[in-house]
């Protein structure tokens, strides 16, 4: 768990340039097939766009959460819609990592505050992309992180990557965190976490994944015989980066509810847009609801499918995944299975969750590469094809 690997992640040594290189040209065949998906995605979208008289710009800028994210960056928080049934949607409701971006962005270029959310999106799904490489290089070989990194691109709502929407910042920040906290670099670790978590409520996922690994790494030493003092001094930094995570989550969480006026008053916000947390009891009910009705296909697909992601956690597990990629994965599948609200948004909710993808990955790259590349060529080409008639038609609110 401690051992440090300076090839993957800067900033450790003076050499660390000549390092980030070295791994830079490692994950470069992950990075061009995981652009090779992406762009195939924006393609497909483009065409079937037209063909409906849309923009597909339109549909990655200026659209559902992508323009409250605008209008933060815009106008800053404050600004709330009330529904006809009383409902209260405000925009504290989203967290101001990626609305900052923007706004410092447009500010440094002629792009507008959209636009400079699209660049970052597909920006930032590069640099997850190059984390995702990177932990699968470390756990299963350089095949299995080429497999990882295209497999995610090519999920069915791989398009949310390109969208001006806070996944694909929020899963490069949370990689690269769970990437250091497997390698040991507890600061950076702590500074990622905090990062991720001033860009989506899931960021405590990266905070527990940190927590708890160290809690289990601070036990093991004692179990050995070392005292926890002695096993701080040998994981330098632990202490700092368990103290750092949590600040960017926490900070906003406490931020928001001094504007409410209100210790939860973050809660107090998602309750006005129908979200929160339930243990599942909402969504078990709109699954029953399905099957019990006209749209019993609808209803078996997602149980299918909630089945199907439970099976590959699981799997992950059996096969000895390393503690930081368990929990965290684990963490936002929970968070994604148990939240209430529009049950359409969870598959999107589940797109950081690249730890499921693991087994998958690890099991293409022992295939011949042939069989591997039709198998992810075939998956992109659907996902393409779903991603472009998903944006111009209810799209993920």
């Amino acid at each position: 768990m401690n051992e440090l690997a300076t090839a993957d992640v800067p900033g450790r040594t003076r050499c660390d340039g000549f390092a980030v290189r070295a791994a830079l040209r490692r994950a470069a065949p992950a990075l061009a097939a995981f652009a090779a998906v992406r762009m195939l995605g924006l393609a497909v979208l483009a065409v079937w766009s037209a063909a409906n008289g849309k923009s597909w710009h339109t549909l990655l800028t200026a659209r559902w959460d992508s323009l409250w994210y605008t209008r933060v960056a815009e106008q800053g928080y404050g600004y709330s819609v009330q529904l006809a049934n009383g409902d209260v949607h405000s925009n504290l409701a989203f967290f101001p990592l990626l609305p900052w971006l923007e706004r410092g962005l447009s500010a440094l270029s002629p792009l507008s505050p959209a636009d400079a959310g699209m660049v970052v999106a597909w920006l930032a799904s590069l640099a997850a992309a190059w984390a995702l490489y990177a932990t699968g290089e470390r756990l299963h070989g350089p095949g299995t992180g080429v497999a990882l990194a295209a497999l995610w691109a090519a999920l069915p709502v791989g398009i949310v990557q390109s969208m001006a929407y806070s996944e694909s910042l929020f899963t490069a920040l949370a990689a690269w965190g769970v990437y250091c906290v497997l390698t040991g670099r507890w600061v950076w670790a702590g500074v990622l976490a905090s990062l991720a978590g001033l860009t989506r409520p899931v960021g405590a996922a990266v905070v527990a994944a940190l927590w708890i690994t160290a809690a289990v790494t601070v036990w093991r030493a004692r179990a050995g015989g070392a005292g926890w003092r002695a096993a701080l001094r040998e994981h330098r930094g632990m202490l700092l980066g368990v103290l750092l995570a949590p600040l960017g989550w926490c900070g906003y969480f406490l931020w928001v509810g001094a504007q409410r006026g209100s210790l939860t008053g973050y809660l107090e916000v998602q309750g006005g847009w129908g979200n929160g947390f339930d243990g599942g009891l909402a969504f078990a009910s709109f699954i029953g609801h399905q099957l019990s009705g006209p749209a019993f296909a609808a209803g078996l697909g997602l149980l299918v499918g909630v089945g199907l992601v439970i099976w590959l956690y699981v799997h992950g597990v059996r096969r000895g995944q390393p503690l930081p990629l368990a929990v965290y994965g684990g963490t936002v599948l929970l968070l994604a299975l148990t939240a209430k609200g529009y049950f359409g948004s969870k598959p999107r909710l589940m797109l950081p969750a690249y730890p499921l993808l693991l087994p998958l990955a690890a099991g293409l790259a022992r295939w011949r590469p042939v069989r591997s590349w039709l198998v992810i060529g075939v998956v992109a080409v659907g996902s393409a094809v779903y991603g472009a008639f998903w944006l111009n038609g209810s799209g993920p609110p």
